[in-house]
């Protein structure tokens, strides 16, 4: 999949920078992205731009949790323009928690700043070529009841060679086996959609450490989970930390095994099992990060 790598700041700026007249409402949608300073300060700008496409009825606006930056330098021109867009930003030079997913614990923060009761969930090295179609999809899942939904994740940006093309279809067939015939919703940090409210107390109660045993966890407490796999929602999210080589993939399988059976299961508790308290710090070269 290609997509246009130009910017149009003009048009983010139309859609985030200008308030309509009179409006004292909460935005009808928050959008919330990590931003990793290492590694994302422009990426993210893509998927923004792809965003302020939306043409759709409903209100938006995006809050961006720009992370990953040593005590007391934060990037201030980044922070600037996003501001002048119409972003809002939380700057904070670590977001990491105990037993957390990074990213997760990123969007945590901007849950709770959110204005909005309904909150789209996306990465900043995502694109999204349908913006109208995927928020309306959303929002009409959370207007008819559920409290959490999610669509079909693909990969953008990495060599097209046969073994990387293997390792994202045994990915899939693996998301495919837990959400078809184990019935278990496959969410994760790229593309999801939360109710505020509920989200914030599964956490605040200690039920939630990664995407991953998001879905699971509003599943088991009765919560409706939407799910779409329509070509026209896709959201595609870059494959740039994946290297050639199915062998050197080897200890990532045991690795991603072993933590679905730590943390799909959930409940009290999760966060100690996690282990994600030993996840590296990311450090990026060339946009490409290390693992």
């Amino acid at each position: 999949m290609n997509f246009d790598q130009n910017v149009d700041l003009a048009r983010i700026r139309r859609l985030f920078g200008t308030a309509p007249a009179g409006a004292e409402a909460p935005p009808g949608v928050s959008i919330i992205i990590p931003v990793n300073a290492q590694g994302d300060l422009e990426n993210v700008l893509h998927v923004i731009d792809d965003i302020a496409r939306y043409e759709g009825r409903h209100s938006l606006e995006m809050l961006l949790v720009v992370n990953n930056f040593e005590e007391g330098q934060p990037p201030a021109e980044a922070v600037a323009q996003y501001r002048d867009l119409g972003l809002r930003v939380v700057a904070v030079p670590s977001v990491r928690r105990r037993g957390e997913a990074i990213g997760f614990s990123a969007r945590v923060l901007g849950i709770c700043e959110a204005s909005s009761e309904q909150v789209l969930l996306f990465d900043a090295d995502c694109r999204i070529p349908d913006a109208t179609g995927l928020i309306d999809w959303y929002m009409e899942q959370l207007d008819q009841g559920a409290d959490c939904a999610y669509t079909h994740v693909a990969y953008y940006d990495y060599e097209p060679a046969w073994d990387l093309r293997l390792h994202f279809a045994l990915h899939h067939l693996a998301r495919w086996v837990k959400r078809v015939l184990m019935r278990i919703p496959t969410t994760r940090g790229s593309n999801y959609a939360v109710r505020r409210t509920p989200m914030l107390e599964f956490y605040d109660a200690g039920l939630l450490a990664d995407e991953m045993n998001t879905g699971p966890a509003f599943k088991r407490a009765g919560r409706r989970v939407a799910y779409s796999g329509a070509s026209r929602l896709r959201v595609y999210t870059s494959g740039r930390m994946f290297k050639r080589g199915l062998l050197r993939k080897l200890p990532y399988y045991k690795y991603r095994f072993l933590y679905n059976l730590r943390v799909l299961p959930g409940g009290p508790g999760v966060r100690e099992r996690s282990g994600r308290e030993k996840d590296p710090v990311r450090r990026y070269t060339d946009n490409r990060p290390h693992r």
